[in-house]
């Protein structure tokens, strides 16, 4: 029987989260992901712009999907439902263990006991990427928080989120990502891509390779997502940018009126409240989406007419 707290009601399918009410949990929480994010990319062929190395959105909380381990796979879950982390593999087994009353030290410990059960050897960087004052995951004992309840309120976000940004994917022809969480900076994002080169990124990006930013960032790129908050803007929100950053980029109007241009990280903004408290969430969101995309696109002057299509229906074929 789960002991998973109960279901966010229809008037609250988009809950509020503030960054004060959970951060402990959050700080947490993303260090965890690192851990298990990290295990993807020990062992996934290296995919353009780190897209092997990414978490997804599952009905229950996410996933790595398949990880290859010789002639099997195996997957590692964050259960948001039931609050446990679960690993599988492709012959049958599985272990798994509860969330709450883990440190960032025994979470590690934890799934690497589980991994060597099943029989998978791997080992990691174990220190933490992309943030400030980093600590070896072995020897982090200060990160040890676990609010379900904050943790349910997030994962629904992230399941609303998901649903609109794979609605935005559908009305683009061009080389455009999947919906990805990135462990590194703790974010669920969707790019879209020109098909032109973009000059070499400085790199830069605290405790990552610039080899690394460098290669995420080849080619010219818009690029939009949700993330709870950190930073200059404390506070959870959506974003949007464009690399390199063409010129005028940053004087256009976004819509909604609640959107604007945040100097400090250089990207759009829209605060999820904004979202939240909207008539229609998701109507508020894709605009928010397809003005900051028109005013990368026309800023840099991308081939629009080829690269669009309406945004996808269930069950209707794109006309050709």
């Amino acid at each position: 029987m789960s002991n998973a707290p109960p279901a966010p009601s229809l008037a609250a399918s988009w809950p509020e989260l503030p960054v004060s009410a959970w951060r402990e949990t959050y700080d947490t929480l993303h260090l965890w992901t690192q851990i298990v994010g990290k295990i993807r990319y020990a062992r996934s062929p290296w995919l353009n712009h780190s897209w092997h190395v990414a978490l997804y959105v599952t009905a229950r909380g996410l996933t790595t999907s398949p990880i290859p381990d010789g002639n099997r796979t195996f997957q590692i879950d964050f259960d948001f439902v039931d609050h446990v982390l679960r690993i599988s593999d492709s012959d049958g087994a599985e272990r798994q263990f509860a969330l709450a009353g883990q440190s960032v030290a025994s979470f590690y410990a934890g799934v690497m006991a589980a991994l060597a059960e099943l029989g998978i050897h791997v080992s990691i960087d174990d220190m933490p990427n992309e943030l400030p004052e980093p600590i070896r995951f072995p020897l982090d004992r200060k990160h040890a928080s676990y609010d379900p309840e904050a943790v349910a309120r997030f994962f629904r976000i992230l399941i609303n989120a998901d649903r609109v940004l794979k609605q935005f994917r559908t009305g683009f022809l061009g080389k455009a990502s999947p919906v990805h969480f990135f462990w590194g900076s703790f974010d669920l994002a969707v790019t879209r891509f020109s098909g032109r080169r973009a000059p070499r990124h400085p790199g830069n990006v605290p405790n990552l390779p610039d080899a690394v930013a460098c290669e995420a960032y080849s080619h010219e790129e818009c690029s939009a997502g949700f993330w709870p908050g950190s930073g200059a803007i404390d506070y959870p929100a959506f974003y949007s940018y464009a690399y390199p950053e063409p010129k005028g980029y940053r004087a256009i109007k976004a819509r909604p009126d609640a959107a604007f241009f945040s100097e400090t990280p250089g990207e759009f903004i829209l605060p999820y409240d904004s979202v939240r408290t909207a008539e229609d969430p998701d109507k508020t969101l894709l605009e928010f989406l397809q003005s900051t995309y028109e005013a990368a696109a026309d800023s840099a002057k991308w081939d629009r007419e080829t690269l669009e299509c309406p945004l996808g229906q269930p069950r209707v074929v794109r006309p050709v």
